[in-house]
């Protein structure tokens, strides 16, 4: 369980489920009775299994509370937020632990 609860993996299972998503909104619009019903179970169970996992991940502080939020309480409407939560705090993760840069003085 603990494989599963790593960054990389719940950020590649959030874009994952945000595709799902986009493929079923598409067959929604288009018509697509057949994969609507299919897409719409897969999206439903990957929802459930994200929200279960990213509220293991924030009792484990693996996450931030605020993107265990995003992804199970708004998920279910939306997965975009989740996966543009873990873009952002991906983002901000990387640019916490750059080293800040020296100072140039210009000497003429």
């Amino acid at each position: 369980m603990s494989v599963l609860l790593r960054r990389p993996v719940l950020r590649y299972g959030s874009y994952a489920h945000s595709i799902v998503y986009t493929a079923l909104l598409w067959a929604a619009f288009t018509d697509h009775e057949g994969i609507v019903s299919v897409l719409g179970w897969v999206h439903g169970i990957g929802w459930i299994v994200m929200s279960l996992l990213c509220l293991a991940a924030v009792k484990r502080r693996v996450i931030p509370p605020w993107l265990g939020v995003m992804v199970a309480v708004i998920g279910g409407v939306g997965p975009f937020a989740g996966s543009i939560g873990f873009y952002l705090e991906e983002r901000r993760v990387r640019q916490r632990t750059r080293s800040p840069r020296p100072a140039v003085e210009k000497v003429s």
